[in-house]
């Protein structure tokens, strides 16, 4: 086994050069200031103190940069990850306190098991299987639920800690009276300082400029009104060593939402790293990915990170900034240190309402408008998908909601790969013509009246034999049909089921005087029906390599003479000359 295998970092540590080492510098500072806010307000999401935001930031890049695949993707503490760690620790824990902080720890720790437990079996295909519709139904549902989460906050009306979502703004409607005027302001100001210092300085870390804005507002208006509270001082150090609960009650208690965090986590990874991907031409082991980031969580878990994933905006903004290799998240999490050691005391001045106009802004930028748009208007499979993991999120807990989703995902998959397409063939006889087989849906041709030439164009397995058993049966009964030759060259593969089922077709066939014959099989799938018996059982001479052959072993053997010398279609070459 090459060392590459075990640690993937060697591999593009033969591409450093003197040049992506500085660009990778430049693309780590701009994502060490992009990240300083958002730790702040994802911890704060996620219902921990601000700086395990900053730990989880510092932590997670470095050991998923290792040990991922991609270049350029940037993990961290996300906004849907934070939410469903809140969601899934706040049922067992009081938000914020000791055995919140370790519960939290605990679920990172197992989510990372299972992420590498996936990538170690060689699971990352599985991803391929999940729309990602569901994820951007998920953060669309967790968008509004962060938005609703902060109001209290913004409007400085008391609503009680894990009331639901309707719940919550049935309390805002009744507190309308006892909204505090400054609070708003003070988050209307950091919206907008954000919002139009990245409409007009788009280089700069709008989030941060938003937050320094609110601050001064707060200042200033705190001679007006005692309502305005402060985030507080974030200690000045590097992420301390934690450790995590391994009791078994914690652990029985704890894995099922580990699970959906685990998920979700790994969707969004190899998502993004497959996005940022097309653009820089880079090939991504999703195995590997899965390997990066359980070990990132995993590790994290020890050095008081809670689950991160990878995140799309600075995974972007790293791309756009020029970053070369992975070395650019180990910069940012080292610049982020420095930044934290230097001004984490200026936190103190920080008022909870300008974080939670951060924040909205945050929820609102997770909306994906222009997909929701495009997925509502062209499909209505994906618009199930997409409207029931959305609703779940908002009214049903949101483990759940992501396995919802998910499950749609796989029944709607299942249910393409179940019905596969399945057209008759004939062929074209008109005068200038190539003489090939044509699908007569496309163009009304003449048939032979004993034998039908069928193509699939899907893999015969379990879950497809249903419908192709029907389409079989409909010839042979329906239009009495003996002889069925399928065109083959579109099947991928022939499970035990799907082999079981065409024998049993064969031989009723047979029975009749007929038999079903196959034309164009691909070497692997073959190789399998050989081994299983499949061949045999059909028998050999029921195989062809090439339509001409087929056509002229079955016309010769196996048709009935007399109703060819009365027949009237002469479709084939055979016919014709006979």
């Amino acid at each position: 086994m090459k060392l590459e295998a075990i640690f993937p970092f060697l591999a593009w540590f033969k591409i450093i050069t003197k040049q992506t080492v500085k660009d990778d510098l430049f693309a780590g500072l701009t994502g060490a200031v992009i990240v300083l806010p958002q730790g702040v307000a994802f911890a704060t999401i996620a219902g921990l103190p601000p700086e395990y935001g900053l730990y989880t930031a510092m932590v997670t890049p470095v050991i998923a940069a290792l040990f991922g695949s991609s270049l350029h993707l940037v993990s961290g503490p996300t906004t849907a990850i934070s939410i469903v760690v809140f969601s899934a620790v706040s049922h067992h824990a009081v938000p914020g306190s000791p055995e919140f902080i370790s519960l939290a720890l605990t679920l990172t720790f197992l989510a990372g098991v299972y992420q590498f437990a996936f990538g170690v079996a060689r699971l990352g295909s599985l991803v391929n299987f999940v729309s990602h519709t569901v994820v951007i139904g998920f953060t669309a549902g967790a968008a509004i639920l962060i938005a609703t989460s902060q109001m209290k906050h913004i409007t400085g009306i008391y609503i009680a800690k894990g009331e639901t979502f309707l719940h919550t703004w049935v309390e805002l409607y009744k507190g309308m009276g006892s909204i505090n005027g400054y609070l708003v302001l003070i988050a209307v100001i950091t919206l907008l300082t954000a919002i139009l210092s990245k409409k007009f300085f788009p280089k700069l870390p709008n989030l941060l400029i938003g937050m320094v804005a609110g601050s001064v507002a707060a200042i200033y208006f705190k001679n007006y009104t005692t309502g305005i509270a402060l985030v507080g001082e974030i200690p000045a150090h590097l992420p301390p060593l934690s450790t995590p609960d391994f009791s078994i009650p914690s652990i029985k208690m704890l894995a099922p939402e580990a699970f959906a965090v685990a998920l979700l986590g790994l969707i969004e990874a190899v998502s993004i790293s497959r996005a940022v991907a097309t653009k820089s031409n880079q090939r991504i082991d999703s195995n590997q990915e899965f390997i990066g980031q359980g070990m990132s969580n995993m590790f994290g878990s020890f050095f008081s990170s809670y689950a991160g994933s990878g995140s799309f905006t600075r995974s972007g903004i790293n791309y756009s900034a020029g970053a070369k290799t992975p070395l650019s998240a180990i910069f940012a999490a080292g610049f982020l240190v420095i930044i934290v050691l230097l001004i984490a005391p200026l936190t103190a001045y920080l008022p909870i309402a300008a974080m939670g106009g951060v924040i909205l802004l945050v929820a609102y930028n997770l909306i994906d408008f222009h997909h929701i748009k495009e997925t509502l208007s062209f499909s209505k499979a994906e618009s199930s998908i997409l409207l029931t993991t959305f609703f779940a999120t908002l009214f049903l807990e949101l483990e759940f909601a992501i396995y919802l989703g998910v499950l749609l995902s796989l029944i709607l998959f299942l249910a393409k790969t179940s019905t596969p397409n399945i057209p008759v063939l004939s062929i074209d006889n008109s005068p200038g013509s190539l003489r090939k087989f044509t699908n007569i849906d496309k163009m009304p041709l003449k048939q032979c009246p004993q034998l039908k030439v069928i193509r699939i164009d899907m893999s015969v397995y379990f879950g497809s034999v249903n419908h192709i058993q029907k389409r079989l049966t409909r010839f042979i009964e329906r239009e009495n049909i003996k002889h069925i030759l399928i065109v083959a060259s579109g099947i991928n593969f022939i499970d035990l089921a799907g082999g079981d089922v065409l024998i049993a077709e064969n031989q009723r066939l047979v029975k009749q005087g007929g038999g079903l014959y196959f034309v164009g099989l691909k070497s692997s799938v073959y190789e399998f029906a050989a081994k299983s018996g499949f061949i045999k059982k059909i028998g050999n001479d029921h195989f062809y390599d090439t339509k001409s052959h087929a056509i002229r072993d079955i016309y010769k053997n196996h048709l009935n003479r007399d109703i060819c010398d009365q027949c009237t279609v002469k479709l084939f070459t055979e016919c014709q000359q006979q």
